[in-house]
């Protein structure tokens, strides 16, 4: 045998070695998984329904990995600066998770941004969607939402309302609607819905565009609620009209679920979702979501990425039609 040859020979036997020995230990490190408490981070302050309801699916998740899962609040940018903070930095070996909110298929088309909502991200799970409603103090002049469109129409720009965020679903629908209605509105955004309740509670905005964090307020008689935006009327308050019964044909829907950074071990992908798959199948978590008035919204982590793909297509369509698009 020539020596060329006998390199040869030497380097495949030590990559086969190398592989075999790599392949398991691998393994190893994905059976092993988790050996350490995991960082959830929502995107929005603490107190809001976001922040609600992942402490409630973290604490049954927990039980099912073996390991704590500590929330982190990481709010700014729309929703969207805890994810792309992750995707950046984090590792992704699972132990680094976010909540992945509509905003993220949303700013990349307003604003130029330095990640990508598909490609930098691994879709583990989708878990819930909200439910949107708009509100104002309980002592608002503005006793329906027709009267509150109608003030609009009277003094157009003069009157406000808030939401979580430029780019948040919140924000896009009540400027669909009110491109629709022709009035012009004064938005102003919030980091989330905490501080945006607390704001409308104090007086320093007429209203509010959010999803269910205004719930507690309204059920405890300090807010009104005036309309909501999904296909029927909720269950919890069946006497507040649709946006889609008041004639704006607006139905909004915007689901959201558990992301990680792009190239995460596939078997640690499974533990995770299995694990929450589990913490949402649970009764307690059926209860948290009856509080919020949401609704499941399984997906596995395949079928979450192709939602994403085709809702981050069909979403610049609306924010072209807008006028929002990055120029």
């Amino acid at each position: 045998m020539t020596p060329s040859l006998q390199r040869l020979r030497r380097a495949l036997v030590l990559a086969t070695a190398s592989a075999a020995l790599a392949a398991p230990f691998g393994t190893a490190l994905a059976q092993a998984y988790p050996s350490k408490p995991i960082t959830l981070i929502v995107p929005w302050p603490a107190g809001g329904s976001t922040d609600r309801h992942h402490r409630a699916l973290a604490e049954i998740a927990s039980k099912h990995l073996g390991q704590q899962i500590i929330v982190e609040n990481k709010p700014g940018a729309g929703g969207t600066l805890g994810p792309s903070s992750m995707a950046m930095t984090a590792k992704p070996d699972g132990y680094t998770i976010s909540q992945y909110p509509m905003g993220m298929l949303r700013i990349p088309h307003m604003n130029k941004v330095q990640w990508s909502p598909i490609n930098d991200f691994t879709f583990i799970i989708g878990v819930s969607g909200y439910t949107f409603g708009f509100v104002v103090k309980s002592d608002s002049p503005h006793k329906s939402f027709k009267e509150y469109i109608e003030a609009a129409r009277k003094q157009p720009g003069k009157i406000d309302y808030g939401s979580t965020g430029i780019g948040t679903s919140p924000h896009l629908l009540l400027e669909e609607l009110a491109d629709k209605a022709g009035v012009q509105l004064n938005h102003i955004p919030f980091k989330g819905n905490a501080d945006l309740m607390q704001a409308l509670l104090g007086g320093h905005v007429m209203a509010a565009s959010d999803a269910s964090g205004w719930d507690k307020f309204v059920d405890g008689g300090q807010m009104r609620l005036l309309v909501t935006f999904g296909e029927n009327r909720t269950k919890r308050w069946p006497n507040v009209p649709t946006a889609k019964e008041l004639g704006y044909g607006i139905v909004s829907q915007s689901p959201y679920g558990l992301v990680g950074p792009k190239g995460m071990d596939p078997a640690i992908v499974k533990t995770l979702h299995d694990a929450f798959k589990k913490a949402m199948d649970d009764p307690k978590h059926a209860e948290v979501l009856a509080t919020l008035n949401q609704d499941m919204w399984y997906r596995t982590g395949e079928q979450y990425k192709s939602w994403a793909i085709a809702t981050y297509a069909k979403d610049k369509l609306l924010i072209d039609r807008l006028g929002l698009a990055a120029k």
